[in-house]
């Protein structure tokens, strides 16, 4: 299919680009407005149907089917939107919504599953292997997320939660998440958790990156939150691989940018493998802020 249309729902901004082909990462068009959230939902699917109108204009081509990537997560059941923090879209029928409003077909995923079929299909993953029939994308920023690429489609699952690492458990010492549940892998390594985490050793509020600059001047409190990091990424991802055995890995978001994850978490997951050896890649992310667009763009093709 030519001429792919893609948004991105964001809790700032929306996101519109429409490709010439999937397997193309220059756009004809590429467009933002402001989601202004603030002003509810029916404004945020009029400022969609507002940037699709801007995109047609510029391009002259009208789209005959869209995929978004948006937060939170659409329920195959119900019909409805979940978990998402831009909040007035929860218990709405906003795939249904949408699709009459722009008046063509709509296929919906989360932000970290549009992201892990952008990298495996046009991004690091791609430049590595595009025939890799499993690749896993992990998003570790201000929350932690998942998303499962299998021969190059996204995985939804029954629930519409397939790849939602981030809510298994992994340690009480995480404590209470906005989930409900406690412990869950969020908890012990997002940033904020590890931020936290220094905080509660060392009585002082910093951010992540000054944590671990820190830590390389020998600071034990920082050290201690680097070994955290460490440990708990590797038993978190060895459970993973154990599961669903991927060709590749690719980490994306703020805590994803840590060097050491790819050398000293990986062989810290090695630990936690029922196999001898590790053939796992693991990947930083190639596409910057482009890999949410263009994976919804994809997800018609």
């Amino acid at each position: 299919m030519k001429n792919l249309f893609g948004f991105d729902l964001g809790g700032t901004k929306i996101e519109g680009v429409v490709l010439p082909t999937a397997t193309s990462t220059s756009p004809l068009a590429r467009l933002r407005l402001p989601t202004e959230s603030a002003q509810g939902y029916e404004h945020i699917i009029g400022q969609i149907v507002k940037l699709k109108d801007q995109l047609v204009a510029e391009t002259g081509i009208s789209p005959e089917v869209v995929g978004i990537c948006t937060p939170g997560t659409y329920d195959p059941i119900t019909r409805l939107q979940k978990n998402s923090n831009t909040t007035c879209l929860n218990n709405k029928p906003f795939l249904d919504d949408l699709t009459a409003a722009l008046g063509v077909p709509v296929r919906m995923a989360n932000d970290a599953n549009c992201f892990a079929l952008a990298e495996a299909r046009l991004g690091s993953v791609a430049a590595w292997n595009p025939e890799a029939e499993l690749v896993f994308g992990i998003i570790m920023g201000t929350g932690v997320g998942g998303g499962l690429v299998v021969h190059g489609k996204v995985v939804n699952g029954a629930m519409g939660i397939a790849g939602e690492w981030g809510h298994n458990f992994l340690d009480n010492s995480g404590g209470s998440c906005y989930c409900g549940r406690s412990g869950c892998v969020e908890t012990v390594l997002a940033g904020p958790s590890l931020e936290r985490y220094y905080a509660q050793l060392s009585g002082k509020t910093l951010k992540l990156k000054a944590i671990m600059d820190l830590a390389e001047t020998g600071d034990a409190h920082a050290i201690k939150v680097k070994e955290r990091l460490i440990a708990y990424f590797g038993k978190a991802v060895g459970v993973l691989i154990n599961i669903l055995d991927p060709q590749a890995i690719v980490i994306g978001g703020g805590v994803g940018n840590l060097d050491f994850l790819y050398t000293d978490g990986v062989k810290e997951a090695e630990k936690y493998l029922f196999n001898s050896r590790l053939d796992t890649r693991f990947f930083k992310p190639s596409l910057g802020d482009s890999a949410g667009v263009f994976g919804a763009a994809m997800l018609w093709s």
